[in-house]
């Protein structure tokens, strides 16, 4: 079992992990056990959601008083003619005066000859770090930009926009620094929470707020402005994230049941991985080591670090509340600090909450070998590589979306 004597550095040796086990997902606070899908859509998964912004992520701020959009570039003819390539300008406005901005960087299939699906992401420093492209705006709060960002096209290989736009999708991104900055100490003040928080609180540490709920907010967000494009058929649509941005795919897809499939791509502890099991990257390891953990989650999640077998849930009980929408959850085979058995084990777990909605879990609990996607409503890939998302991954989710989307 736990104790204040462990080893709390990074642990790979699976015999070195202490016995737990996990809260049923299926069984309420009170001891009610839910049997149907009417239990958990009005008992168990209002109990769950409440409990994980409670104590993980926080509330999702509220939607602004007003939005404005506006598109500030067009190409009708981008990516060698594959696109038609638009930058809207999103500006969220309070009535008492306060408004913040962030741009869209948006692809359409130019083949399309109707409202396309669309794909809808935030990416790490600004839009122009996704392509090569030359004439894309500079964005991730520009006025701050120093080495922390990314040079132009430097993570174009997480990005492949011409596959995307064969597949007949639209993919919709934003530089997750326009609404919460990763890297100043300043972050909270300049954050999208000065819309909703006086500064008197955002002066130190707000409480019930975190960075992944202003980045679900983005997400939500961008949604909001897709469904005033023409192109989009905003109802086909899906949110992907790599990294503590696949952790907030997965808080936004939990929170904003719009889109239909929810793509979590090497999202480790505080994301897919069950938080119990000590492996590779822990609670306390991002409260206490890296200290991301103390702006990334809530902070009454500190009280958990050494001890996460008193959280009243696990990892699989958020992948649960996704039911009955689809549920794709990737890891790599040398990305151990994020625990791909662990991502998978959870996963595994959240399967019978899917199950009461007729939905086809993944029965076994060993882990596929690599490469080899599995499920259609629960689905689970192990790529070999390193930690990143690459055409791999975005092959196995943009086949997971067909099913849903384009279902023969």
């Amino acid at each position: 079992m736990y104790s204040e004597t462990l080893p709390w550095q990074a642990n790979y040796d699976e015999s070195e992990m202490p016995s737990f086990e996990l809260p049923d997902v299926l069984t309420c606070g009170d001891g009610t056990a839910v049997s149907n899908k009417e239990q958990w859509m009005n008992k168990r998964k209002p109990e769950l959601l409440g409990m994980f912004r409670n104590i993980m992520y926080g509330e999702i701020p509220p939607s602004p008083d007003r939005v404005a959009y506006t598109v500030l570039t067009e190409k009708k003819e981008a990516r060698n003619g594959l696109a038609l390539r638009r930058e809207i300008r999103m500006d969220f406005i309070m009535n008492n005066g306060m408004r913040r901005m962030a741009v869209m960087l948006l692809y359409i299939p130019r083949k399309a000859k109707r409202p396309v699906p669309v794909a809808v992401a935030l990416t790490f420093g600004g839009n122009e770090s996704v392509t090569t492209e030359e004439d894309i705006t500079m964005t991730g709060q520009m006025g701050k930009r120093d080495s922390h960002f990314l040079l132009p096209g430097s993570k174009a290989e997480r990005w492949p926009i011409d596959y995307i736009m064969e597949r007949g999708y639209a993919l919709a991104i934003c530089s997750y620094h326009d609404f919460f900055a990763d890297t100043y100490d300043d972050r909270w003040q300049t954050s999208i929470y000065e819309l909703f928080r006086s500064k008197e609180e955002l002066n130190g540490r707000p409480r019930n707020a975190s960075a992944i709920s202003a980045w679900a907010w983005g997400y939500i967000r961008m949604l909001d402005c897709l469904q005033t494009v023409p192109e989009i058929d905003a109802d086909k649509a899906l949110c992907i994230g790599h990294s503590r941005l696949g952790k907030t795919a997965l808080w936004a897809g939990v929170n904003d049941e719009r889109f239909k499939v929810v793509c979590v791509n090497d999202s480790g502890c505080g994301g897919a991985a069950l938080s119990r099991r000590l492996y590779g990257e822990t609670l306390f390891a991002m409260f206490h080591y890296s200290k991301v953990a103390t702006y990334w989650f809530n902070d009454e999640m500190d009280q958990y670090c050494r001890h996460p077998e008193k959280l009243p849930f696990d990892q699989h009980c958020l992948l649960a509340l996704v039911a009955p929408r689809c549920l794709c959850i990737h890891s790599a085979t040398e990305d151990l600090w994020a625990d791909p058995k662990g991502e998978y084990l959870s996963l595994h777990h959240a399967g019978k909450v899917f199950e009461l909605f007729g939905k086809e879990p993944l029965a076994s609990a060993v882990q596929p070998p690599p490469d080899t996607p599995v499920g259609k409503d629960v689905c689970y890939l192990l790529r070999t590589g390193k930690h990143n998302i690459l055409l791999d991954d975005w092959r196995a989710y943009l086949d997971a979306a067909d099913g849903v989307f384009m279902p023969e």
